[in-house]
């Protein structure tokens, strides 16, 4: 008995069967290929209706460029930015006034637009131009700044439409006539024949209007680590305007910076000019003064001596002028380094004066005043960086300050040492006669000057050849080109991830279906949750079934699947109590709906075929449905036998078949469990024996009432109905729970409904190994596969998706 009941309690090992996973989603193909389809389509859409993006590149080479004419001469050069000047250089090339001056060199004032078919999205036609508009009174900063749309009417007018006020405005005009729009006034020429189905917009622009676009779209970039080449990119969804913005950016840089290099040059242009015009006055007053004096003296020149003094004084008077000179260009250096706290190039030499550690300190302080430049594009001016360069730049503006102190007073020294040398010297001048006095003071002023002012004007010159020769210090290697092929929408990678995210959501889908399902479907799942045999597998009838089956399928359908079904399912019960004679066959399930009546009529059908006599009684006294399908009035029944209200002959009807008789219910009792359990049931199954081979015992389910306990305790067979699609995993427990409590051995499972839906099929495989299972298993199919046989006739719709066909 012990050994009995572990056979019974064991399950039957269960492999996963791969082929059956492949087979479980290939039988919602059409969900997946919809899945799929439906991601294309969105795809595809979004890809029509998102404005396609277009880039453009070109790149620049950054150097130090320096003319031979400027290493012949002793003017100081731009100050070299450093290490750091690619990333300086890149955020100028980044700033709106150069983004601004790039833009003002494009053709920027009227932008034209074509409307497009797609949700009326508009179309840039830059650099095409399909309309001549002239602006006749044009305000920058008042002026008309929404959308025209422009409708060609006949040769003489067209129409205008705006909005204004909210409202929708619409009026005509006259071509190459002016016309007020706002503050705006301007005239459209006509533009020759057009369709007059043609509409095209325009709008005017300032060039700050772009700068936005063109930042937005702006990328660059070093092309490797401290190189001194970057690459510049433009995205826009315009390919042509792409090109030329980066096109006037890149000639606009180069421009701004050979400005900035000649700053210094220009500075000292300036300051030599302020000087020249000073002394030019001075020099020509010195010559008519002289002329002068020799034409009311009557003398023609200079004795020797006096000649002689007159040169040295000369001499040293010329020395102590560029000294003097030289003292203004340090006081203008030293006010430029005070003054001058915006990115300002400091970075002034004239003979030579500035040496070299004061022009390493000028040089980086230039360096650090870039750095800060473009650290303030950044940060402001209370973040962490700024305080740390300003804490830099301050220091190196007092190292330069100390410095031009210092060489300010080595100039002065110079000046007093050449004044002890002129004292003699006028000492001796001093002692020359008036008129030679005289003379000599006149003619030493006009000598200092002009000397003074040849220096200068030499000096003027020097600047001006090294301005000239002054190249940028960035080469263009590549210009821009319009790249018509778009770089987003990226059209494979989002077809691509359409296509994928299809398949997930369709397998998804499969997979959701499976896991949310709580209903049992094959025989693999029962299986799986109980070790009680299963007796065979009933399949579903293709065709429609009348509420009360009182057409009994298993008989008047004798070649369907359906038929054979049941048949094996008589045949396997044969094999169940074989050592009785007469064997009670009770049918129950766990709740209504399960077909339970329908299997019993239609086994009961089969086995009065094989000369088996057979009666089949409705137990269910609650709500039996037998009378309906024999069509049989319910008023007297089993509930009438069980309350002594009749004998036995007075309950038991006849069918049309020869063999098969049935008892009806009869009217619901008040106490049906308590009849059921009363020895005048036993009395009348005992009473049946004697005439009948077969006793089927229709009964009530035993998951909702207790009414079946006692006929499942009295009859040689228990067959247990699961209904394929309708019971849920809960009930495959039942059997065993029942096997278990009242100690039975005798319970069977019928699935009944089965129809191949591999969705909801167990994806292992059951394998029936070992002696234990040879005598608790039975043999039986269910059938899959085999309606096109040629064995059977059945009126089954064929579905254009089905595909199981495939793995036959």
């Amino acid at each position: 008995m012990e050994e009995t009941e572990k056979i019974q309690h064991k399950l039957p090992n269960q492999e996963i069967d791969y082929f059956k996973i492949i087979k479980i989603f290939l039988s919602r193909w059409y969900w997946i290929a919809g899945s799929v389809a439906i991601a294309l389509i969105i795809a595809n859409l979004y890809l029509w209706y998102t404005p396609k993006i277009y880039a453009t590149s070109g790149s620049m080479k950054f150097e130090e460029k320096r003319s031979e004419m400027s290493d012949l001469i002793s003017v100081v050069g731009s100050a070299d930015r450093g290490l750091s000047r690619v990333q300086t250089e890149i955020t100028v090339l980044q700033s709106g006034p150069l983004l601004l001056n790039a833009v003002k060199h494009l053709d920027y004032r009227i932008s034209f637009y074509i409307v497009g078919r797609v949700l009326n999205r508009t179309n840039e036609l830059y650099p095409q131009k399909p309309l001549d508009v002239e602006l006749v009174r044009f305000d920058s900063l008042n002026f008309f700044h929404d959308m025209l749309t422009f409708k060609p009417v006949d040769k003489n007018t067209f129409n205008l439409s705006y909005k204004s006020g909210g409202k929708d405005v619409q009026k005509s005009f006259h071509y190459n006539v002016p016309f007020n729009m706002g503050p705006t006034v301007f005239s459209i020429q006509y533009p020759g024949d057009l369709p007059r189905t043609a509409i095209f917009l325009f709008k005017l622009n300032t060039a700050d209007d772009f700068v936005g676009r063109v930042r937005g779209g702006l990328h660059i970039a070093e092309t490797g680590k401290n190189s001194n080449i970057i690459s510049l990119q433009e995205t826009d969804s315009n390919p042509q305007f792409a090109a030329d913005v980066l096109n006037s950016l890149m000639n606009v840089y180069l421009t701004y910076d050979k400005n900035q290099r000649t700053k210094s040059a220009s500075q000292m242009i300036n300051f030599i000019d302020t000087q020249l015009a000073f002394l030019s006055t001075e020099v020509k007053g010195s010559e008519n003064s002289i002329e002068q004096y020799k034409e009311h003296k009557r003398i023609l020149d200079l004795s020797t001596a006096a000649g002689f003094a007159f040169n040295k004084e000369n001499d040293l008077k010329t020395q102590e002028a560029l000294l003097k000179v030289q003292l203004l260009e340090m006081d203008q250096l030293k006010q430029d380094i005070v003054n001058k706290k915006d990115n300002v190039n400091v970075n002034f030499d004239l003979g030579g004066v500035v040496n070299q550690p004061l022009s390493e300190i000028i040089n980086k302080l230039n360096t650090l005043l870039a750095e800060k430049n473009a650290l303030s594009k950044t940060y402001n001016d209370n973040s962490q960086p700024i305080q740390e360069i300003n804490q830099q730049i301050l220091q190196i503006k007092n190292n330069t300050l100390i410095t031009i102190n210092a060489t300010r007073i080595s100039i002065q020294n110079k000046i007093k040492y050449i004044e002890n040398q002129l004292a003699p010297v006028g000492q001796q001048i001093s002692d020359l006669p008036s008129t030679q006095r005289d003379l000599v003071n006149l003619q030493r002023d006009f000598e200092i000057n002009d000397k003074v002012y040849s220096f200068l004007s030499e000096k003027k010159l020097d600047a001006q050849i090294s301005s000239a020769g002054i190249l940028p210090g960035a080469t263009i290697i590549d210009r821009a080109q319009p790249n018509l092929g778009p770089v987003a929408p990226n059209e494979y990678a989002i077809r691509r991830s359409a296509v994928t995210f299809g398949l997930i959501i369709g397998l998804g889908l499969i997979f959701l279906i499976r896991i949310l399902n709580p209903y049992i479907y094959d025989k693999e799942t029962i299986e799986s949750l109980t070790s009680i045999p299963i007796i065979g597998v009933i399949r579903k009838f293709p065709g429609e079934i009348d509420e009360f089956s009182s057409q009994i399928l298993a008989i008047s359908k004798p070649k369907s699947i359906f038929a054979e079904s049941v048949r094996s399912v008589r045949t396997n019960l044969s094999f169940l109590a074989s050592e009785k004679e007469h064997k009670v066959i009770c049918i129950t399930s766990e709740v209504a709906g399960e077909g339970k009546s329908f299997v019993a009529i239609n086994l009961s059908s089969t086995l009065s075929l094989i000369d088996k006599k057979v009666i089949l009684i409705a137990a269910d006294l609650r709500r039996s449905k037998l009378h309906k399908t024999f069509h049989t009035p319910n008023d007297v029944g089993l509930s009438n036998y069980l309350a002594y209200q009749c004998e036995a002959d007075d309950i038991i009807n006849h069918s049309d078949l020869e063999n098969l008789d049935f008892i009806i219910s009869g009217p619901i009792p008040p106490n049906p469990s308590e009849l059921l359990h009363s020895e005048r049931m036993n009395g009348l199954i005992a009473q049946l024996k004697l005439s009948y081979d077969i006793i089927m015992i229709d009964t009530a389910p035993i998951g909702l009432v207790s009414d079946a306990i006692p006929l499942i305790r009295m009859s040689d067979i228990n067959l247990f109905v699961i209904r394929s699609g309708k019971s849920k995993f809960y009930a495959a427990t039942v059997p065993q729970r029942i096997v278990q409590e009242y100690h039975l051995n005798n319970t069977v499972i019928v699935l009944n409904a089965f129809a191949e839906d591999i969705l909801h099929s167990r994806y292992y495989t059951t394998k029936f190994t070992g002696e234990s299972y040879g005598s608790r298993y039975y043999y039986y199919s269910d059938y899959s596969g085999y309606e096109s046989s040629g064995y059977y006739i059945d009126e089954k719709g064929k579905n254009w998706w089905n595909i199981k066909r495939w793995f036959k």
